[in-house]
């Protein structure tokens, strides 16, 4: 939409054009401007004062204070709410000071969880719209927000359950630093640089911890004149390691996250055409498209493949500009991958696809936004040569449009079609838009295909606003509006459900941007129209026609739904989900036509309508409720005249059939005076203004039928009793036109026409609102003293006993109760009354804020809702004890006492999803280009009801008073009582009143435990339930198990274990089991550490001083006494104080509930996994649960024994002592200068990091004198700023101590594992098996093992030792698994043992792995793997030396056979690969010793030597700024291994797989030798496919002409190993990653071997060249050479020899011409026609002796060449008929006769030109000349068999 560009460009106006009274005091920073627009707007300005004040002054005295529970999390979450009612209308200084003091407090170390969380969310909020405040508003440290972040999500204790998190923290945080993020100071780079550059480790998972740090902290937007502190210090760094990496490791994806945002933020201040082909190529590689028949993907791909999002936002930056490249390759981009949106293809990767189309036109738009219609701030604007142009544009939706066209169709659904065309549409109306209409017209004609129908009118709604706003652009587009609109009526049908949705949709949205108005009277009246204005007036005179065809349509579709009999006989109560649907959607269709109509259309249609409901009678459950609802819409439009044709209809025909008084005792009303109840009961909802006229008629109507006996009939009355009201009292919209003030101007005045398709002006929206007059009010308040007065004195009586009614008259008399309550909510003032004291202490006011919505409650009046709370609790009492199943009543009464409690005239779950209903429809809506709230209308006013509706809904945190208390109370009781619907229905409302009130969770608690006591005799089993479900909650509102409060948790937890002694309690009953099950899990789910220091540093103290003191606007109170601020800390430390006594009486009475005698088994469990969520990291667990959970570690139950093993590892933890370390100088000790630049990898100055078995610590002298390094990756990239390594042995805590020494906690456990009964338990139990073949080597158990070892030395081993030597020689599963846990236990936990120690422990150890090592079996052999892997895992590889040399004996010695070889490398393999870059040394030796052993005869040994190979030259890597490695490297290894190979690269025969699996006897000849070498050599090559970090392609290049020999042409998979290795090894090459500069190289090998005398290895060249150039297509397509090259071979090989690779050829040409690598130009074309024209040889007569020549001629090669290559032409373009193709065709035919092969080449050609072109013939027909069509039916369609 073109909008009207402002003089000047200034801010408009404010709203509704009111002059402003007088200056306000502050600024604000941005308000909610939807507030200016309510009916109470003047108001609005002193009441935000006030709270605002309060906010400030009360959270500044909180945490001056020190509390922080329950002040401070209380005005903080005013201040969201404030935020949420009134935007950020606070000043600049305001904004700045809350922003200041949540920064402190969210990065207070030891706060609890879910404090922080709150204030995280709090913070984000305040720092969302970030052009409010510049850098030098505000300026934020980073490093408190690091510190967080580690803290927590690399947390050092949660893995052992010290810590528990909820889930969503990582968002959170991460959130949160995302928006901390612009505010950080210039020099936080470079500091963060040299934080996390050491971690950059690429064999180590710090690298991606480094990298993730760098994605989420780096700054990217400095102003240009910081560029030099900001990006360009990491640039070319990070992108270089970026560009280098070929295999896709996890921290690539992040990388490129970074980098899009790095692209977003700094348009045109980097240039990226460097790597824009590379770029592209990894975004192409990432959709994962498969390529070729028979493609193996590397699964690392799939998983670790960008994020598309990201992806599309770097595209849409680097756009623009005057280079052109992006474009250039987004084009190549779309070309390439068009045909896999064509809708019969579908896989795994369709969504990525779908994702990319939906999210590319949504980020040009954003872009777009940004560069023209965004208002500038500080933030950097685009420079003006980068902007996107015009012509940008248009290419841009040019390159998008044909793939987008595709996926409307696709097997997803049209949905991110339609959302990528509304955004197209807003660029470029034209280029959009004529194409989809083409596609919608036929669509809307065709009966047979309804998907495809749904799919084009899905789209078309897209982009309905472009159609009709009519642009300069696209000036044509109204024209279409009214053909649609007639087309799509017939899809208003009874029988295709979805189809009728989606047409509503589609009338829907046309109706709200258009307004039915007939202009045709204008053609006479004016002449200045232009060509397409007159069109347009002319064509609206069908209006009419259109709203009575659809109301035709709607009736009949009404008719086809009123199926009478089989209503009535099943007496389904509700319509169907479907039915309701339906009815939703045509109300809403229909109430926007008639709102959108000019007042003569309405007259029409109003009359129709009217005509249709009172010649019919429906039955009022689905087509009455239909009838009715269009009526409702018809009077809505109109009141005055609707109601004067309704109103005095529907009250004769009731009053003449209610005269007769037996009417109102009949059981079976008269349909008609049902239908006509009804009917009135919903043409109420109106105005109600304009009800007041028939006041009489309508209450004597219901003084008439409210207190009929049929049930039917006087709920509808009660319904036409609460519209009434609701009309009278609330605040709404009476209009929702897209034009303000209506369509009733005479034409020459107002010309419609110009307001097609217009946004609603928000500054003068001119909504008419209905506020309710005080003629009004008084007619509320008369129906209530009328109707309600005396069913309340009736149901008093009957509560106190004075009165017997029966069920069915209290039931009536709740109804009518009901109605008024929910028809006045707004009305009546609510609940007042004592508030409850004293559940919390606070030393600032709690006090409520109360918003004014409209009303001025008349408080002299008596207040209907206290009366009706008093007489509700008399009867619910008195129903409860005398009559407890009348269920019906009960339920109503549970839903007056939900709705006393909390309506005020709007609920909060119909709020929640008209929020949502509107949030859709604006996104379908919404102009995203030029932003600035141009909605429709109606949107705009909806948005503000729904303003004026959260006003409403804002009584949350209602203060707790002694009424609710009440009500409360009853709602458990009745929570509690017998009938399980009863209960459940209470609970519900239950669980809303606690989360509505402060606090009041602790006074309903003790309440809700009573049921639950083991004590009590009368507890019934359904009270016992009920109370369980209280406690469990409902899966959004509050837990009471497990509120995050000592004060409340202290009391439940107990009570539940507790609960299995009572009487009601039997665990035969799985319900009550299942519940237990649930509340367990739910408090395990759901529990976060709760925190035992709440004290608030001083920093925080001195901004809330600030923030107190604040001006504008503040509240005349004191500053705080010394005294007071003394008083709150030592409020402060009682709290603390409390906390912790309240922890340890928690841990105690857990404890005395769990060691009660007769508790059953279940409940144990449950104890003692509560227990468990109790261990902390601040706080030793008390003695008494340290040895209760040691003593479990013997516990019969293997759940129990589970807990216990996890919880004692927990209490080592706890019980660690800390070991000194000190700061080295790595410089020093290396002896050489510190590098000026970074070099990574193996630097003279981290050498002696190095394992050298020549300078091995052997003695006390030298293992004390090492500088010993535990962690792999210091020093690989740079040294850190202040490297520290452990303090020497005399310094550290003292090892060997006698239990004297030792604290009591230590001694209970040094006690039981001094104790070899215990220790021969436990062992016995460990070694037991718990699933067959499931078990692994479990981390826990280690970790017990670990902290053993750790803490208590070697106390233990004594003890052990017999246990081990056992346990290795037993080679059971179970047995072995143990020993392993336990020797890595062992391993691992004496890293800070003396050296003697050590030197003891290795001799006792290596006897034992040398006989493990040996008895490993096909079950244990992972457990040693991991053992061994865990014991080297961040240790100095020169502590383990006894390890390394025991493992690197001989792996391969042949002892027990291959499996035992195999295995011990695994083993191996696990402790170096653990060791990274730090053993080159072990690594030569290894490869050393395999080198001989590579032509190993196993299968099992080749893969496990394969696999070997692969880390042993994991560490030489191609990374920039990388020294060459001191590890083997691959080239050396490549040439010996290509010396050995010679014999097999010499022959030129077929290589067969000669090798027998025994060993012959005898020397082998070299060729067998070199057959089993390359198997192994291949299985190398597959494993490190998916592995390492770059691929060493010169290397395998050497390789490839060899496997290009062996692997098999056909797919069959009855190869033998070697055909099938090579096969698959290809596949992997192919898809690898290649830099430019290996380009030229391997199209060298590639044409070399395509002249291999071999066919197999010709055809299998262009197998892998497909692959290759599409998993590398912009790197090729960078290189002109290397396209001329590959077209060459293709052209060559189209005319080899043999049939298979010539058919080869040709597909590989059209796959290349498909995805256009190559184009089809006419030299190519004129080349083929060539061919196709040579002569054959004539056919010469054959002797009958001789054989055939099998041999084809050179000519007939030649010739089936030029066949084939326009035949791959014809197939390049499936999908289309480019101008080229039917000469083409016409050209094949001539072949037909052709002999064999070219005939069954032109058959096969055609076949499939026909199979692809079938389903859109029709317009691919329009291509051909008419001689060509009929040279082609003739072709196509297969000969008669009688002709």
């Amino acid at each position: 939409m073109e909008a009207p560009e402002r003089a000047g460009g200034g801010e408009p106006p404010e709203p509704g054009g009111r002059p402003v009274l007088g200056p306000r005091a502050f600024v604000p920073q941005k308000e909610i401007v939807y507030n200016k627009l309510l009916p109470y707007a003047e108001r609005l300005d002193a009441e935000s004062d006030v709270q605002l004040a309060q906010i400030k002054s009360n959270l500044g005295r909180a945490v001056q204070l020190q509390e922080l529970w329950p002040g401070g999390l209380f005005w903080t979450r005013k201040l969201s709410t404030y935020i949420r009612l009134y935007g950020r209308k606070f000043s600049k200084e305001d904004h700045v000071l809350f922003i200041k003091l949540l920064y402190e407090l969210v990065s207070i170390p030891k706060l609890e969880i879910s404090m922080m969380q709150g204030f995280a969310r709090l913070l984000i909020n305040l720092l969302k719209k970030k052009e409010l405040l510049s850098r030098d508003d505000l300026e934020l440290p980073w490093r408190p927000l690091y510190d967080l972040v580690e803290r927590i999500l690399y947390s050092k204790t949660e893995h052992l359950r010290l810590n528990s998190f909820p889930n969503s923290i990582e968002n959170v945080l991460k959130t949160l630093v995302k928006s901390c993020r612009p505010y950080f100071p210039a020099d936080a780079t470079a500091e963060m640089l040299e934080e996390w550059r050491p971690l950059m480790c690429p064999f180590d998972v710090t690298m991606q911890k480094a990298i993730g740090y760098f994605e989420i902290f780096l700054p990217t937007s400095l102003p240009p004149e910081l560029h030099h502190k900001g990006f360009k210090l990491w640039f070319d760094e990070l992108i270089g390691l970026w560009v280098s990496v070929q295999n896709l490791p996890q921290w690539e994806g992040q990388l490129v996250n970074l980098f899009a945002r790095l692209a977003t933020d700094n348009i045109g201040y980097i240039d990226w055409d460097p790597y824009v082909p590379k770029i592209f190529t990894r975004i192409l590689r990432s959709l994962n498209l498969p390529v070729g028949s028979s493609q193996v993907l590397v699964p690392r791909f799939l998983t670790n493949a960008y994020d598309i999002g990201h992806a599309v936002i770097w595209i849409t930056a680097m756009m623009g500009g005057p280079s052109k490249l992006v474009q250039k390759h987004l084009a190549g981009l779309f070309n390439s991958i068009t045909s896999f949106y064509h809708p019969s293809n579908n896989g795994r990767w369709l969504n990525k696809l779908m994702k990319l189309l939906q999210r590319l036109p949504n980020n040009v738009v954003r872009r777009l936004h940004r560069e023209r219609f965004k208002k500038p701030s500080w933030l950097t604007p685009v420079p003006e040569s980068h902007k996107l142009t015009d012509e940008d544009v248009t290419d841009f939706v040019q390159c998008i449009i044909q793939p987008v066209l595709l996926a409307m169709f696709s097997k997803t659904g049209s949905l991110e079609a339609a959302q990528a065309l509304q955004n197209l549409a807003l660029m470029r109306p034209e280029l959009v838009i004529p194409p989809v209409l083409e596609r919608t017209y036929p669509a809307l004609e065709t009966l047979t295909e309804p998907h495809q129908l749904t799919a084009t009118l899905n789209c078309v709604i897209g982009v309905a606003r472009s159609l009709v706003s009519g642009s300069k652009w696209f000036p044509e587009g109204p024209t279409h509006m009214l053909p649609l609109l007639m087309r799509a009526l017939p899809g208003v049908d009874p029988n295709d459900f979805s189809k009728c949705m989606i047409t509503f949709q589609f009338i829907g949205t046309f109706s709200t941007l258009v307004p039915l108005v007939d202009c045709s009277s204008v053609l006479q009246e004016r002449n200045d129209l232009t060509e397409i204005e007159k069109e347009l007036c002319s064509a609206t005179a069908e209006f009419e026609d259109f709203v009575l065809q659809f109301m035709d349509r709607c009736f009949g579709l009404i008719e086809s739904s009123t199926l009478e009999q089989t209503r009535e006989e099943t007496e389904t109560e509700k319509m169907t989900h479907l039915e309701s649907l339906v009815e939703l959607g045509l109300s809403s269709t229909f109430s926007t036509i008639l709102t959108q109509c000019s007042k003569d259309i309405f007259m029409v249609a109003l009359q129709k309508v009217f005509n249709f409901s009172v010649s019919h009678i429906f039955e009022t459950r689905v087509a009455g409720r239909m009838v009715a609802d269009m009526c409702r819409a018809a009077v809505k439009c109109c009141p005055e005249e609707s109601l004067k044709l309704f109103v005095p209809h529907c009250y004769a025909v009731i009053t003449q059939l209610t005269m007769n008084d037996d009417v109102l005792n009949e059981e079976e009303l008269d349909k008609e005076l049902l239908w006509n109840l009804q009917l009135l009961s919903e043409i109420t909802r109106v105005d109600g203004k304009k009800l007041l006229l028939y006041r009489e008629q309508l209450v004597k109507i219901l003084h008439r039928t409210l207190h009929l006996t049929c049930k039917q009939g006087y709920t509808l009355s009660c319904n036409l009793l609460h519209h009434l009201l609701r009309s009278t009292t609330l605040i709404y919209p009476t209009e929702y036109c897209s034009v303000p003030g209506g369509f009733n101007k005479p034409p020459s005045e107002y010309f419609p026409i110009k307001d097609w398709g217009k946004p609603g002006d928000l500054w003068n929206l001119g909504i008419q609102w209905h506020v309710p007059s005080s003629e009004e009010v008084s007619f509320a308040f008369y129906l209530l003293d009328s109707f309600l007065q005396p069913e309340l004195i009736k149901l008093q009586c009957c509560g106190d006993g004075e009165l017997e009614m029966s069920r069915d008259d209290i039931l009536q008399s709740l109804t009518i109760v009901h109605s008024c309550l929910i028809g006045s909510g707004n009305l009546l003032p609510p609940l007042k009354g004592e508030p409850v004291t004293n559940l919390v202490p606070s030393m600032v006011s709690l006090e409520e804020t109360k918003l004014y919505t409209g009303l001025e409650h008349d408080l002299c009046r008596e207040n209907y809702r206290e009366t009706i709370a008093r007489v509700i609790r008399r009867l619910l009492s008195h129903i409860l004890d005398n009559s407890e199943d009348d269920t019906k009543s009960l339920f109503l009464i549970i839903k007056i006492i939900g709705d006393l409690l909390q309506f005020q005239g709007s609920h909060k779950h119909e709020f929640d999803s008209r929020w949502k209903s509107f949030n859709l429809v604006k996104k379908s809506m919404e102009n995203r280009l030029h932003g600035k709230k141009q909605h429709i209308r109606a949107l705009l006013i909806d948005r503000v009801m729904l303003q004026h509706e959260l006003r409403t809904l804002t009584v949350e945190g209602c203060e707790y008073k002694k009424v609710h208390q009440d009500m409360i109370r009853d709602l458990l009781r009745l929570s509690t009582s017998s009938y399980s619907q009863v209960r459940n229905k209470a609970q519900q409302t239950f669980f809303a009143a606690l989360g509505a009130y402060n606090f009041c969770c602790r006074d309903i608690i003790p309440l809700v435990l009573e049921f639950l006591r083991p004590d009590r005799k009368d507890v019934t089993q359904q009270q016992f339930k009920g109370a369980l479900y209280c406690l469990l909650g409902n899966h959004s509102g509050v837990c009471l198990a497990n509120l995050h409060d000592w004060d409340c948790i202290v009391q439940t937890w107990p009570a539940l274990v507790s609960s299995g002694l009572s009487q009601a309690m039997s665990l035969e009953k799985p319900s009550i089991v299942r519940l237990f099950d649930d509340l367990a899990e739910k408090i395990h789910r759901q529990y976060e550490t709760i925190g035992l220091d709440f004290t608030i540093p001083k920093s925080c103290a001195t901004i809330a001083e600030l923030l107190q003191q604040s001006k504008n606007p503040s509240i005349s109170q004191t500053l705080l006494s010394p005294e007071k601020i003394k008083e709150g800390q030592k409020r402060q430390q009682d709290k603390n104080a409390d906390a912790l006594r309240n922890y340890e009486c928690l841990v105690n009475t857990l404890l005395d509930g769990v060691e009660q005698r007769n508790l059953p088994w279940k409940f144990e469990h449950i104890g003692i996994g509560l227990l468990s969520l109790l261990l902390r990291d601040d706080r030793v667990l008390p003695l008494r649960a340290i040895r209760f959970f040691v003593e479990n570690l013997n516990h019969d139950a293997i759940v129990v024994r589970k807990m216990a093993i996890s919880a004692v590892a927990g209490i080592l933890k706890q019980l660690k002592r800390t070991h000194k370390k000190l700061t080295i100088n790595p410089y020093e000790i290396s002896g050489c200068p510190k590098p000026t630049k970074i070099l990574a990898g193996d630097r003279p100055d981290n050498h002696w990091l190095h394992y050298d078995s020549k300078n091995i610590p052997r003695t006390k002298k030298e293992w004390e004198s090492s500088c010993f390094v535990e962690k792999t990756h210091w020093g690989y990239y740079n040294w850190p700023k202040n490297m520290v390594v452990y303090a020497g042995v005399e310094e550290q805590p003292k090892l060997g101590r006698s239990r004297e020494d030792m604290i009591e906690a230590e001694q209970i456990i040094y006690d039981r594992f001094s104790d070899p009964k215990f220790v021969e338990q436990l062992i016995t139990f460990l070694s037991l098996e718990d699933r067959k073949g499931r078990d692994k080597f479990s981390p826990r158990r280690f970790c017990l093992f670990k902290g053993i070892f750790r803490n208590f030395d070697d106390a233990f081993l004594p003890v052990l030792k017999p246990h081990l030597e056992r346990l290795v020689a037993d080679s059971h599963e179970s047995t072995q698994r143990c020993v392993a846990e336990i020797i890595a236990g062992l391993i691992r936990g004496s890293k800070h043992w003396t050296f003697e120690k050590v030197e003891k422990l290795w001799e006792l150890l290596c006897p034992l792995l040398r006989t493990a090592l040996s008895n490993m079996t096909v079950e244990t052999y992972n457990d040693w793997g991991t053992c061994i892997a865990t014991s080297c895992e961040s240790r100095d590889p020169r502590k383990l030396h006894w390890l390394f040399e025991l493992l690197l004996e001989s792996p391969l010695s042949g002892e027990g056979g291959s499996f035992v070889d195999a295995c011990r490398l695994y083993v191996l393999q696990g402790g170096l690969a653990q060791q990274e870059w730090r053993v080159p040394e072990l690594l030569h030796r290894l490869l050393k010793y395999l080198e001989p052993k590579l032509t190993q005869v196993y299968k099992n040994v080749r893969e496990r030597i394969g696999s070997v190979l692969t880390y042993i030259f994991m560490i030489d890597v191609s990374l920039p700024n990388t020294a060459p490695t001191t590890s083997p490297c691959i080239p050396e290894f490549t040439a010996r291994v290509l010396e050995k190979l010679k014999p097999l690269t010499d022959v030129d025969e077929e290589i067969q797989n000669h090798v027998m699996e025994e060993n012959g006897i005898g020397e082998e000849d070299e060729r067998t030798q070199g057959i089993k070498l390359l198997k192994t050599i291949l299985k190398w090559l597959m494993a490190s496919a998916g592995r390492s970090f770059s691929t060493a392609v010169k290397e395998q290049l050497q390789l490839l002409p060899l496997f290009f020999k062996i692997a098999p042409v056909e797919n069959d998979n009855s190869y033998d190993e070697l055909k099938r290795d090579a096969k698959l090894c290809l596949s992997l090459m192919s898809q690898g990653l290649l830099y430019p500069q290996q380009v030229p190289l391997i199209l060298q090998v590639l044409s070399q071997t395509a002249r291999s005398s071999s066919w197999h290895a010709r055809y299998t060249v262009l197998t892998y060249l497909q692959t290759m150039v599409f998993y590398n297509l912009f790197i090729f397509l960078n290189n002109e050479d290397a396209v001329k090259d590959i077209r060459w071979l293709i052209i060559c090989l189209l005319e080899d020899e043999q049939l298979e690779v010539r058919e080869m050829a040709a597909t590989t040409l059209s796959g290349l011409l498909q995805c256009n690598f190559l184009t089809m130009d006419s030299a190519m074309q004129i080349h083929f026609e060539q061919l196709c024209k040579t002569k054959l040889p004539k056919k010469r007569k054959r002797d009958p002796g001789s054989v055939g020549d099998t041999i084809p001629s050179a000519e007939l090669v030649k010739r089936h060449a030029g066949v084939l290559g326009l035949g791959a032409c014809v197939l390049s373009s499936p999908y289309d008929v480019p101008t080229w193709m039917p000469q083409l065709l016409m050209n094949l035919s001539a072949h037909l006769n052709d002999p064999q092969p070219i005939e069954m080449t032109v058959k096969k050609t055609l076949s499939n030109f026909r199979r692809t072109h079938h389903d859109n013939w029709q317009e691919h027909k329009q291509q051909f000349t008419d001689d060509q069509l009929l040279v082609l039916t003739d072709l196509l369609v297969s000969p008669c068999y009688y002709a």
